[in-house]
């Protein structure tokens, strides 16, 4: 599936939709370039969870930053991340494995250590605001997310 946003705010939007649909438990990947909009579009589903959106910042120096809204919310950023096993220090499956939304920017790190199962959103950008989200799912949960989720952004 893909969408088209012309602008941050749709980005924003796009990610409220997503976080209506999420009940904990879920693993979004976030990837793209840098400046494709992964942490905005994070900020959108943080707003979806009743969480300010302005205290969602990319969390490049720590890979880690919590929010508690209607969920949970890790917000992994793994940008400066130099080998897998700096991930293991963490203790990353306690993480990915638990019942709160997990949000990964820059899921190409993990190699490996990648979840089962996940949404992940490509971002491209393709101009000064347009982008193009490609969503896809794995695993059965996340695959009925996806669908929901296309069902809300084609009103």
């Amino acid at each position: 599936m893909e969408k088209l946003s012309n602008s941050v705010n749709q980005t924003l939007k796009i990610g409220e939709l997503i976080a209506r649909n999420l009940c904990g438990g879920e693993v979004v990947l976030l990837s793209g370039s840098l400046g494709s909009g992964k942490t905005v579009l994070a900020k959108g589903i943080a707003q979806g969870l009743g969480i300010n959106k302005n205290k969602v910042i990319s969390p490049t120096f720590v890979l880690l930053r919590l929010h508690q809204g209607k969920h949970l919310l890790q917000h992994f950023d793994l940008y400066r991340l130099k080998t897998v096993e700096d991930i293991f220090a963490l203790g990353y499956e306690e993480y990915f494995y638990s019942q709160a939304v997990t949000l990964i920017e820059w899921p190409e790190r993990l190699k490996f250590l990648k979840p089962r199962e996940f949404l992940k959103i490509k971002l491209l950008n393709k101009g000064k605001n347009k982008r193009v989200l490609e969503f896809i799912a794995k695993g059965k949960k996340h695959k009925e997310l996806l669908n929901k989720v296309h069902e809300d952004t084609r009103h």
